[in-house]
C-alpha cells in the first residue's frame, strides 16, 4: 500500500487523484509521521459497505442462532407472506 503525507495530499490531490482511479490502490495518509486516513476509490469504497453489510448480516444470524432465536421453515414461511401480500 502507498504512503503519502498530508502535505502532499494538499499540493498534488489532482495528481493522487488520478493515480488512485488508476490504480484502485488505497492510499494511507500520514500526518506528523502517524497514520491519519485512508483514501480510495468510490467504487472500493461502495464494494467495501456492501461486502460489510453482507458480513454484519451474517454475524447477525450466527448470534441469533447461538442465542437460539430461530423459526422453523413454517413460522418463517408465515412471518414471510403477511410482507408479501
Amino acid at each position: 500500500m502507498r504512503t503519502e503525507l498530508v502535505t502532499t495530499l494538499k499540493r498534488q490531490a489532482t495528481e493522487l487523484l488520478a493515480d488512485l482511479a488508476r490504480s484502485k490502490e488505497p492510499i494511507l495518509i500520514t500526518q506528523h509521521g502517524l497514520p491519519s486516513a485512508y483514501l480510495m476509490d468510490v467504487e472500493s469504497y461502495e464494494l467495501l459497505h456492501r461486502r460489510l453489510a453482507v458480513l454484519e448480516g451474517i454475524a447477525r444470524g450466527e448470534t441469533a442462532l447461538a442465542e437460539g432465536r430461530v423459526a422453523t421453515q413454517a413460522e418463517a414461511t408465515a412471518r414471510m407472506s403477511r410482507w408479501l401480500t
